[in-house]
């Protein structure tokens, strides 16, 4: 990883999280200098680190969108890069949980919905089928609607894929370094940044919370970030077997609901709400919005309520009063902007790098494929389906170090902070180490591990 700033490059991508990096490993396959820039210390520290980490269908997306079309084309992508990559998936499918007879009425048009998107498998079951496919569901339930195909990923895994894929094809990634200004002159844009100026022939707003901002500064008023947080509880892994698939709730004309479902951690999640901000860095929990949930919960599922809450978090999404990703290319200026992204920004950040090559072609930019790219990085698992090293005798046995244990809630071994720490892109702190090995993410929150894994995070034998 390399901090120093290009004299000139020709794309330089603003944000690093999902979005961006996907969108720096896109253009890095191509021949082009690219510079990836974000303003905090690590990639995917923001919007992308604190979501519901569903790989969705789109079966629910507005038909004819934008948002559709890419959803269901970066399901596809992305399902194929995860395997490629090692990024853990769970194809455990969802269904929607109708409660009242309004709800009821509306899965049939929802159906109607998901073929108008090209999905075809959704079925409606009966009530009875409903508890025997989810037999810890409170009482209540009328009826239900199947999406067999909705999956569960790990959101952490796949930015630092993108990322790590991005600088071996090439590209710079500058941590550290926000974006205050904008001077386009001619064929070049100047940025003004907090570790000096960045030029570059092209520029490619991903910056979520921020990409407003970036816009503005480009003399444009088209569209305002509202920070949507969005507060979620975490159960501890004893709770898994209540909820093997995701239930979702049937959508309203307030949202799309709060819903319970597992996590690829092996814990299982109730959540979100959704709160319009003002401030656009307000991840706090509340306790209102803890109360929420949990009445939301006691009436989903009362038997999850029983278990051990591992954490609470909150996550900021960035809503804009546009129903739909706002994408658009200004060619004079050679500026690319890619905003509005919601949730669903996970599942379409590989169809959403895709779009971004083709606008920027079609703007001018040439983008020859580059000669020799390298392998696809395979990154260590850290999800709960898969053989974590701990478990694995073989790779024990060719290094003890997978068999030492400094995290024992999440069962993490010195060899995976070590390989960490030598990774291309290293975490600059305990947050930063958690995403890429679990690391303090069990149920005592780093109370019995915490100082061994900060040490282990500062230890020269290991780093």
């Amino acid at each position: 990883m390399s901090a120093a700033e290009p004299a000139l490059v020709d794309v330089a991508v603003i944000g690093g999280g999902v979005v961006g990096c996907a969108v720096a490993r896109e253009l890095a396959g191509f021949d082009v200098s690219v510079a990836l820039i974000e303003a905090r210390g690590d990639v995917g520290d923001a919007t992308s680190k604190a979501n519901t980490a569903i790989l969705h269908t789109g079966f629910d997306a507005v038909p004819g969108s934008l948002e559709a079309r890419l959803v269901a084309r970066g399901y596809a992508l992305l399902g194929d890069y995860a395997k490629a990559t090692r990024i853990p998936v769970e194809g455990t499918g969802a269904v929607l949980v109708a409660w009242t007879d309004e709800e009821r009425g509306s899965l049939e048009s929802l159906r109607q919905k998901a073929i108008a998107n090209g999905y075809l498998d959704c079925e409606i079951l009966a009530s009875e089928a409903v508890y025997a496919l989810v037999p810890h569901l409170g009482p209540g339930v009328l009826a239900g609607l199947t999406v067999p195909g909705e999956s569960i990923i790990c959101p952490w895994t796949t930015t630092l894929a993108y990322a790590t894929e991005a600088l071996a094809r090439g590209a710079t990634l500058m941590l550290g370094t926000r974006v205050t200004g904008v001077s386009v002159a001619d064929d070049v844009t100047t940025l003004a940044t907090t570790r000096g100026l960045v030029r570059a022939r092209w520029v490619v707003n991903a910056a979520g919370m921020g990409a407003d901002v970036i816009d503005r500064m480009y003399g444009f008023d088209r569209f305002t970030v509202v920070p949507r947080r969005g507060e979620l509880i975490v159960f501890d892994k004893q709770a898994r077997p209540l909820a093997d698939c995701i239930v979702l709730p049937v959508p309203s004309s307030r949202g799309k609901g709060v819903l319970v479902s597992p996590t690829i951690y092996g814990n299982v999640m109730l959540g979100p709400t959704s709160e319009n901000l003002a401030d656009r860095e307000d991840t706090s929990t509340t306790a209102a919005g803890m109360e929420f949930l949990l009445g939301k919960g006691r009436a989903i599922m009362p038997s999850l309520l029983e278990e051990e809450v591992t954490a609470a978090y909150a996550g900021l999404r960035a809503a804009t009063e546009h129903g739909d990703y706002v994408v658009d290319v200004d060619a004079d200026r050679r500026y690319l902007l890619i905003g509005g992204i919601r949730s669903t920004g996970l599942t379409a950040s590989m169809a959403l790098a895709e779009h971004a090559g083709l606008q920027l072609a079609g703007a001018g930019l040439a983008l020859a494929p580059r000669v020799g790219l390298p392998p696809v990085p395979v990154l260590p698992n850290i999800g709960e389906a898969f053989p974590r090293p701990y478990q694995r005798a073989d790779l024990i046995e060719s290094d003890p170090e997978y068999g030492a244990i400094v995290c024992f809630c999440e069962r993490v071994t010195r060899g995976e902070i070590r390989d960490a720490l030598r990774s291309p892109i290293p975490p600059c702190d305990v947050d930063g180490l958690r995403r890429r090995t679990r690391a303090t993410m069990g149920r005592c929150q780093g109370f019995a591990c915490g100082a061994d894994v900060e040490s282990a995070l500062h230890a020269t034998d290991l780093a």
